[in-house]
Formats: C-alpha cells, sequence, structure tokens
C-alpha cells in the first residue's frame, strides 16, 4: 500500500469461446473511486442541477412577473441601494411600498386552475362585412373552489377578454363571444389562454389551450350570367379551325390515306367517285376559363378598395364558372421577394373543384408590389396551359389600354379576351377592339348587367 490508496484501479476480464475456434475477444472495464473523482463527479452533478433550476426559474418569472412587476422590482432594489447606501429615509419608504405591493399580489396566484375549456363557432366560413357568433364554455373540474380570472381569446391580430367568474367545484360558465369579420381574409382563432392574477396586473399566471379555429372571410360577390347563356354559349365545347380525323363538328370529304381508320369512310363518296374517302372533322374544346387576377399595387391598382373589388370580381366569375361545371382556371402571380422579383418568375392558380374550395382560397389572395405585372402572368399562364376558349383579366383602374392590348395579344387569336377594370364611383362602359373587349366597372353589381348584355360573345 502507498498514499495512493483512496484511488483504486480494477480491471475486469471477460473471455469468449466458440466450437468454430473464433478468436478471443477481451474487454477490459477501468473505475476510478475515491475523494478526488466523487467530488469532481459531485460538483458536475450539482452544477446539472442549479442549471435546471436556474432555467425554471427564469421561465417562471418571465412567465409570471409583468411589466408593472418588474417595474416595481426595480424600485424595490433601488430604494434598498439608495437607501442603505445614501441613507434617504424616501428611499427607503418606496422600497417598502414596492415590497408591500408585491406581497399583497402574491396570494392572487396560489393555487391552480383545473378548467375544461371548449371554444364553439356557429360558422367557420362567411361573407366580408358580416359577424360571427360563437360562445365559450368553461367547466371546473377541480374539488374546491375556483377564483375568478380572464380568457385571451387571440382574434386575428387583435384580442378579446372574456371574465370568468367564481366558479364552485363542477360549476359551469358559457361566455359568448362575438367575432366582427369586416374584411376579405383568414381569421385565426385560438389558441386561449386563461389567466389569474392581482387585479392591477403585477403578477400573473397564464395556462394555454392548444385549440385553433380558422374562420374563412369569402370576399362579396354578385350573381353573373351563366357561362351557358353569355360567356361561353356551348355545354360541350366550341368547334375550332383545327383540323382532326375524329371528333363531333363535321367538316369535309378528302381521300384516303394509309392509316386512316375503316369506320371513317364516307361509302356515299367512295361510291361516287369510285376512290375511297374518308370523313374531317373540326376538333371540338372543352370550354376552358381562364380569369387572371393582378396583384400589384404600385402599377394596377389605385387603392385598397379598389383591390377588394378587383377580387370580388375575380371571385364572382370564376365561381359562377365551376358552379355552371367549366373547366376553369384562377391564376396570379406566385409570392416573390424583394430581392427575386426581377429575376424570378411563377404564377399560382387556386383550387377550382368547388366553389367553397375557391372561395376559401380567395379569402387569402393578397396583393403585394413585388408581385409580377400581369403581363408576364398571362404569358406564363398560356405557357402552362395551352387550351383554353376564353380568358377574363381582372384588374385596377391604373392599367391602361394599350398594355391591356398587349397582355390580349399573349393569348392564342381562337382565344377570347375579355378585361374587367374595376375602378370604384366609373361610369360603366364596354368597348371593344380587335384584340379584347374592355368592362369598365363602377361598383360591383354593374358586372352582372354587363355581362347580361352578352359583353364577351
Amino acid at each position: 500500500m502507498n498514499g495512493d490508496t483512496d484511488s483504486r484501479t480494477h480491471r475486469t476480464a471477460t473471455s469468449t469461446r466458440t466450437h468454430t475456434r473464433a478468436a478471443t475477444v477481451t474487454r477490459y472495464t477501468t473505475s476510478r473511486s475515491g475523494v478526488v473523482g466523487s467530488g469532481v463527479a459531485w460538483s458536475r452533478r450539482a452544477a446539472r442541477r442549479s442549471a435546471r433550476v436556474a432555467r425554471r426559474t427564469g421561465r417562471f418569472l418571465r412567465e409570471t412577473v409583468m411589466p408593472a412587476g418588474w417595474l416595481l422590482a426595480a424600485l424595490l432594489v433601488a430604494g434598498v441601494v439608495l437607501g442603505a447606501t445614501l441613507g434617504w429615509v424616501e428611499a427607503w419608504a418606496v422600497a417598502v411600498v414596492a415590497a408591500l405591493l408585491l406581497l399583497a399580489s402574491a396570494p392572487f396566484l396560489v393555487g391552480g386552475h383545473d378548467y375544461g375549456v371548449s371554444l364553439h363557432l356557429e360558422r367557420d366560413r362567411v361573407v366580408a362585412g358580416t359577424d360571427v357568433g360563437g360562445w365559450i364554455d368553461i367547466v371546473n373540474r377541480a374539488r374546491r373552489v375556483a377564483l375568478p380570472g380572464i380568457v385571451d381569446v387571440p382574434v386575428g391580430e387583435g384580442l378579446v377578454e372574456a371574465h370568468v367568474p367564481l366558479l364552485r367545484a363542477g360549476g359551469q360558465h358559457r361566455e359568448p363571444l362575438a367575432i366582427a369579420a369586416r374584411r376579405r381574409g383568414v381569421i385565426t382563432v385560438g389558441p386561449l389562454t386563461i389567466g389569474r392574477g392581482d387585479p392591477v396586473g403585477f403578477l400573473r399566471r397564464e395556462i394555454t389551450w392548444p385549440e385553433e379555429h380558422q374562420i374563412f372571410v369569402h370576399p362579396v360577390t354578385v350573381p353573373v350570367p351563366s357561362t351557358s347563356q353569355g360567356l361561353i354559349r356551348d355545354l360541350e365545347g366550341q368547334p375550332t379551325s383545327d383540323i382532326v380525323d375524329a371528333d363531333l363538328s363535321f367538316h369535309a370529304i378528302r381521300d384516303y390515306a394509309a392509316g386512316d381508320s375503316q369506320r371513317h369512310i364516307h361509302w356515299k363518296s367512295t361510291a361516287k367517285t369510285g376512290q375511297l374517302m374518308v370523313r374531317q372533322y373540326e376538333e371540338s374544346r372543352r370550354s376552358r376559363i381562364a380569369v387572371l387576377l393582378g396583384l400589384r399595387h404600385d402599377d394596377e391598382h389605385a387603392s385598397e378598395d379598389e383591390f377588394e373589388m378587383a377580387v370580388s370580381a375575380a371571385a364572382s366569375l370564376a365561381a359562377q364558372g365551376v358552379r355552371d361545371g367549366r373547366d376553369v382556371l384562377v391564376s396570379m402571380s406566385a409570392e416573390i421577394s424583394e430581392y427575386e422579383k426581377d429575376s424570378v418568375k411563377a404564377i399560382r392558380t387556386l383550387p377550382t373543384i368547388s366553389a367553397k374550395g375557391l372561395l376559401d382560397a380567395m379569402s387569402g389572395v393578397q396583393g403585394s408590389s413585388t408581385a409580377m405585372a400581369l403581363g408576364d402572368v398571362a404569358k406564363l399562364t398560356v405557357q402552362t396551359y395551352p387550351e383554353l376558349s376564353i380568358a377574363l383579366v381582372v384588374t385596377g383602374s391604373l392599367l391602361p389600354l394599350p398594355r391591356l392590348r398587349a397582355i390580349a395579344v399573349a393569348f392564342p387569336p381562337d382565344v377570347a379576351v375579355v378585361a374587367v377594370r374595376c375602378e370604384p364611383g366609373a361610369e360603366p362602359t364596354l368597348r371593344t377592339t380587335p384584340e379584347l373587349s374592355v368592362l369598365t366597372v363602377g361598383a360591383l353589381h354593374d358586372l352582372t348587367r354587363m355581362l347580361a348584355r352578352g359583353a364577351g360573345r
């Protein structure tokens, strides 16, 4: 034995043998014990525990002490320091008052809430300009009386407060809720937070429920004439100038060529001419309506109200096409950042499977100064979806007629282009050029009257 008796080394050897004459594997396990090793391990554990306690304490203080409470704490510390160092009686008085206020606020945090909270909304889809009703059900599931509290309900960027009275064990309370949906958009309601604290607001404890609800505020729409009565008259598609070998619209008769189907042979002409003759047809296309919406604020829309009118006009046209069973495409500029607006070009299309899904997507459409110009949107739309029957271009009053004509040229010649210019307060007019028809509407209801006159035929 020597002076290092407090530090011992233990070695354990383990050997493994198999019947296949495998090599022996030996493992060594080393452990140290003693005053030094135990002290280091204990110090590490103590440091970890202290760090955890400090983090929990800091989190508790951040969640519990309100800004007014931090001000009181600062006054308390400053009063003690100034009173002890300078001997100011006033500083000691401030410190005593601050301490008394903090002590008086502490009892309001004693205990906990065992609430069952549920949020109910009458509707999750409304039209802009209406209100949404709802209520909050609160049940005290504890075996003791629950002190009064306040339920904070985030509604979009705002906050609604509902006061919860004192509830005995098993008591229930229903708080009515009214949400104003004045403008188009998507309103997120929740998560609910119930708090309890002193009346002044020095200290506060909160419990959050992660439940959230979304309210889709649809744009205001107006009824427009059915696309089978005005814009596109046939339900089965319009014949085009493209000649094909098989379709519904008969075009002419030509000589038989190798590879033609025998079922298209016109036997009467064959008997007259003495050689095989086959039918030709004009290609019929399924009516596909493209609704293009401009999103740029700086050079397409003069005001926010004008942009909202354009969104409502586009939603009215697209929704009517969906209800009529048309193949509708709603295209607009995708979101482009400020740094990529000169180098990136991308379009965004909205779902048109149902009118409800379309209006839900329209609720989240936002204008931007970095959006692509409407002319670029038209070019990308034609490249991506070439088979179109009619294009409805919806924009604001700042887009001049020459730019509208340039947008119309981007479409194939057999595509009818109708531009809808939204200008609040303007006289409704219809102007026709060789490239397109331009509708100017001063109010949303003017769209119904103008389209009923047969615009875009």
